[in-house]
């Protein structure tokens, strides 16, 4: 795939000239990332501007991530930053007058080192905060979880934002890991996806899972459940479930 500088031209007045189908992918991106960051407030994942979803650029080594410190009520397509994948924003492209969110790094390396990603959510939700603020994994004791999970939810290490140390962190931890999310210690749960929608479906599991398994740790012992019935539920519901007969075949 080229590089940033080879995926477009700048043009008279210097802003960039994508080609027709990466124009359409770049403003498809940015209207599903915009739409998406409403999820994380419907779910109660966020408060005030805390947490990001950014989204791959199909074709291109480019991503779209929200602006740093603008409300969630402001968000638009328009105002969706554009970078390439060492988190440099695009010039000349909408919201690229905006600082992106601090978190832009730790999505940048990410997308550079699992090119199966196509997108990155970071939130702030109480209780896998929760299980984050003891640096402990959440254990695969209801199905639910291992339907999604395929296992315990892992803790990446102490990280602070800033550069990618973050983004590191989840690389090293979810590198041939089942789980599409990962606990980073002291600080919240950073998850991926295929798409950006795969990475918010799989934050606002996160946090149904760190509640329940909460609760139920509260009321007394956990019952695991055995790995071979863990390795079942998750091949049905990742390969089975939802498929016609016809699919299957």
């Amino acid at each position: 795939m080229p590089d940033a500088t080879e995926q477009h031209a700048s043009g008279v007045d210097g802003r960039p000239e994508f080609t027709p189908e990466i124009e359409a992918a770049i403003a498809t991106v940015r209207a599903d990332v915009a739409r998406l960051h409403g999820e994380l407030t419907r779910n109660g994942l966020v408060v005030w501007t805390g947490g990001n979803v950014s989204g791959r650029v199909p074709g291109a080594d480019l991503f779209v991530i929200k602006p740093s410190g603008v409300s969630y009520d402001d968000l638009a397509p328009e105002n969706m930053i554009l970078c390439d994948l060492d988190g440099n924003v695009i010039p000349g492209t909408p919201g690229s007058d905006r600082s992106p969110s601090s978190d832009t790094a730790a999505h940048a390396y990410v997308y550079r080192n699992m090119p199966e990603v196509g997108g990155v959510v970071h939130t702030h939700s109480t209780f896998a905060v929760a299980w984050a603020a003891r640096g402990e994994s959440i254990p695969c004791v209801i199905t639910a979880m291992a339907d999604e999970f395929g296992g315990p939810i892992p803790v990446g290490p102490f990280a602070i934002i800033g550069d990618d140390s973050i983004g590191r962190g989840i690389v090293e931890t979810l590198s041939g890991h089942r789980s599409p999310a990962v606990l980073m210690q002291n600080h919240g749960p950073f998850t991926i996806g295929a798409d950006a929608k795969a990475a918010v479906k799989a934050a606002v599991m996160v946090e149904d899972v760190a509640r329940s398994v909460h609760y139920a740790r509260e009321a007394g012992p956990l019952i695991p459940i055995p790995q071979d019935a863990i390795d079942r539920l998750y091949d049905r519901y990742q390969n089975v479930y939802g498929q016609s007969e016809e699919a299957r075949s």
